[in-house]
């Protein structure tokens, strides 16, 4: 978990992690997230002191309870109120890194990618140039941190995550790592697991709106 957070901040570019008695705090400075806490061993009370710190809009919630929990988004829910959304179900997962082929991407796509301090970035492009599949991972010292994966609704159900995922491993392997972490989504666990990367738990993952609740 820790090691997730710290690869996290450098991948986003965020502030370093600021030690609370009941997780971190984490500047991100984005209109859509202007910041996080991450709430580790949650209780109802850790919990609900996290949230009293997080009174604006924009602020997000990321909630580990000491237990295994299959929808934890459902009991941190029983403790927070109603401008306390929920972003889905949320899982930490983990790779040992061992060396990879990319696979074969269709016909006129193309894959590209860079670095920039110690976050590599794949992109690849469609036929026509727009984006097709993209993805990240920051590598702080034998640790690499997958974040951003998407792959764009028009292109799907092509290969190209896993194009993608093999890409970062690669690069991250060959930059020192020897494990690899992310935080995915439900819609995401799949092609990780796929690809070989165990899940460990689940987390809730939440962010606070001012808007009224949609009748």
């Amino acid at each position: 978990m820790k090691d997730w957070v710290s690869g996290w901040v450098v991948s986003r570019g965020a502030s370093d992690p600021v030690a609370r008695p009941w997780g971190w705090t984490i500047d991100v400075g984005q209109p859509a997230q202007v910041a996080r806490h991450v709430v580790v061993d949650a209780n109802e009370a850790r919990v609900r002191e996290a949230a009293a710190q997080a009174r604006g809009e924009g602020w997000w919630l990321k909630i580990f309870l000491p237990e295994p929990c299959d929808s934890p988004e459902a009991q941190v829910g029983t403790w927070l109120g109603p401008e306390w959304v929920s972003n889905g179900a949320a899982f930490l997962m983990s790779l040992e890194l061992t060396p990879v082929t990319l696979g074969t991407l269709p016909p006129d796509y193309t894959l590209r990618s860079w670095t920039r301090g110690d976050v590599v970035r794949v992109l690849i492009a469609a036929p026509d140039g727009a984006l097709a599949a993209r993805g990240q991972m920051s590598v702080v010292g034998k640790v690499a941190v997958a974040d951003q994966i998407l792959t764009a609704p028009a292109h799907r159900r092509r290969g190209l995550g896993s194009v993608v995922m093999r890409a970062l491993q690669q690069q991250a392997l060959a930059s020192g790592a020897t494990r690899a972490v992310l935080g995915s989504t439900a819609q995401g666990r799949a092609l990780y697991e796929s690809l070989g990367w165990r899940t460990h738990t689940a987390f809730a993952s939440l962010y606070r709106t001012t808007r009224p609740a949609q009748a």
